[in-house]
């Protein structure tokens, strides 16, 4: 009879057996028989053998119980994940709403302090008009009798007033004369210096159009050996090595501009990092992009970050698929304003690619298109949160204006009295 074998492991039984029955040849002698399990066949299996000596496969059923208990650890663990992914959705809704709810409050508050200072402006108005005409008729009366009182006088100063204009006209012409006089040397002088200056202006114009095209020629020389963009780069590089927890390298020769990367504890630089491009055009292309993807290969870097200086240089395409994958390098479209949130939203997203390796996303699609998502809802929100400020400062400026009218309207209120009173002093002296 063979030895049997199970999971590629010989047990230790078959062995004693066929130890047994060499043994027991070898006191029978060349006396042979067959075996009464296999009938001489020599091909029966373990299962078989045990079986028929009543006895069970212990070692197959082990392996059947720990794959079952394999496979419901796996099943309690794709719970657990899944309802974490709920309990993170269900958050962020709640958030969203609080949001929004809150906004909302705040813009009602506005209207109804709107309608408030309305109705207190009409009120004002009203009060005011009635005020109006009650003092008008009141210094009307006051004025008739002032008036007259100081007519008589008035008779009598403008008479004198008269004489004293003829004596101010006589001595007014004489005056002018003797300025126009004075005025005609003094153009004379200044005409002769005026021809002296345009002599000397032309000297200086020549000299000046001689500077400026040494000039042209210095700045064309330096535009060779200046790259375009040096200044903001560096303003950059200044500014990402205040933020917290991030590393900054010293600027890039070639494939790149920067390495960007978070610290650990003892401030050196953890995996994965990033290859950062400055862009300051019109609006990246695609060309950029691949020529981003071929550095981010050379650097080794799984990820990489074109980075502009305004939102408006990003395309629609770009908005749309903000954190994309291309050619196996994960790119990361984004602003100078946008970056430092963009990696506080990443950081959980490299630390779990530094832990299980750079191909993390490519296992989970749905987590990179949910990470995607993120972006593009996140980037809608701080649109509504603008245009909400903006609606908060027109509702301020609106409150501003109205207050300035109504103190307009109380000043030109005061003003009024007085201006009938001077209205109604010519009709008396016509009288």
């Amino acid at each position: 009879m063979e030895n049997t074998k199970s999971n590629g492991k010989e047990h230790p039984e078959s062995i004693v057996d066929m130890t047994a029955l060499s043994a027991a040849g070898d006191s029978l002698g060349a006396d042979l028989i067959e075996c009464p399990l296999c009938v001489g066949r020599g091909q029966l299996k373990r299962s078989e053998v045990l079986e028929r000596l009543g006895m069970k496969d212990f070692a197959r059923v082990a392996q059947l119980s720990a794959e079952e208990a394999f496979r419901m650890l796996l099943k309690k663990q794709k719970e657990d994940e899944n309802a974490i992914w709920l309990k993170f959705e269900s958050e962020l809704t709640k958030r969203t709403n609080e949001l929004s709810e809150k906004h909302r409050k705040e813009l009602q508050g506005l209207e109804t302090e709107k309608s408030g200072l309305k109705l207190r402006l009409t009120e004002l108005q009203n009060n005011q008009e009635a005020l109006l005409a009650n003092t008008k008729e009141s210094e009307r009366l006051e004025a008739e009798k002032r008036l007259r009182n100081e007519i008589s006088t008035l008779d009598g100063k403008i008479k004198d007033l008269e004489a004293a204009q003829k004596v101010s006209e006589q001595q007014r012409l004489l005056a002018v004369e003797q300025v126009k006089t004075e005025l005609e040397n003094k153009l004379q002088v200044e005409r002769t210096k005026s021809a002296d200056l345009n002599r000397n202006m032309q000297d200086y114009l020549l000299e000046i159009s001689k500077l400026r095209d040494a000039n042209n020629a210095l700045e064309a020389e330096m535009s060779k050996i200046v790259r375009v963009g040096r200044r903001e780069e560096v303003d950059f590089a200044e500014e990402a090595r205040s933020w917290p927890g991030v590393w900054v390298s010293e600027k890039l020769k070639r494939y790149g501009d920067y390495i960007l990367a978070y610290r650990d504890p003892s401030g050196s630089p953890t995996e994965p990092r990033i290859v950062l491009d400055n862009k300051d055009k019109d609006a990246i292309s695609e060309v950029d992009l691949d020529k981003l993807v071929r550095d981010a290969k050379e650097q080794g870097t799984p990820v990489a970050i074109v980075l502009t200086k305004d939102e408006s240089q990003l395309r629609q395409l770009d908005k749309d698929r903000r954190w994309s994958a291309k050619d196996g390098i994960w790119i990361l479209r984004t602003t100078r304003q946008w970056l430092p949130r963009d990696l506080d939203i990443l950081r959980s997203v490299l630390e779990r690619m530094r832990t299980e390796g750079p191909d993390f996303l490519e296992k989970n699609a749905a987590l990179a298109e949910q990470v995607r998502r993120s972006f593009v809802d996140i980037d809608e929100m701080e649109k509504e949160l603008k245009k909400a400020a903006k609606a908060i400062d027109t509702a301020k400026i609106l409150a501003t204006n109205h207050k300035t009218r109504l103190q307009g309207l109380c000043d030109s209120a005061l003003r009024k009295p007085a201006a009938s009173t001077s209205d109604d002093q010519p009709s008396q002296l016509a009288i």
